[in-house]
């Protein structure tokens, strides 16, 4: 039996994945529920609640949750956390401590040291760098957060 080359495999597998995705969230429980219970669009429409979407990674080592719930937010305790605010610059940073921030506005692209490349952090970013971590701060949009450091 011949062997499939791994470019091959790897072809199929993206081939193959969105339409996998595609039957299983045809699905979904939630969406044969809606289509039981509404006659019509228009009806759909009225039963459908947007929710944010919540996502998270880690970049470097640096992890970053985009729009956290307000729960998640209001049990970490953030709007009794300092702030620190500042206007467009470009400034190397050493990370003390571990420290967990909450952007409200801004925008800034992170430079890591030891790694090529960067990463943006912006409002509603929720963003923890470890401790000893070594990076350069650059501030595109003027940036507000809350932060609380740790051990």
């Amino acid at each position: 039996m011949a062997k499939a080359s791994p470019n091959l495999l790897f072809l199929l597998l993206a081939l193959l994945l969105p339409v996998l995705f595609l039957i299983l969230s045809s699905r979904s429980p939630a969406n044969s529920k809606l289509k039981e219970n509404s006659s019509t669009t228009e009806e759909a429409e009225e039963t459908i609640t947007v929710m944010p979407i919540t996502t998270q990674n880690e970049v470097y080592g640096v992890k970053i949750e985009k729009n956290p719930p307000q729960s998640k937010l209001d049990d970490l305790g953030i709007t009794a956390w300092p702030k620190w605010s500042c206007e467009p610059s470009k400034f190397p940073w050493t990370f003390k401590q571990k420290e967990t921030m909450y952007l409200l506005e801004g925008k800034v692209k992170v430079n890591v040291d030891g790694y090529e490349g960067s990463f943006e952090i912006g409002a509603g970013d929720l963003v923890v760098f470890p401790k000893g971590m070594n990076i350069t701060w650059d501030v595109l949009e003027s940036v507000s957060k809350h932060y609380h450091l740790e051990e």
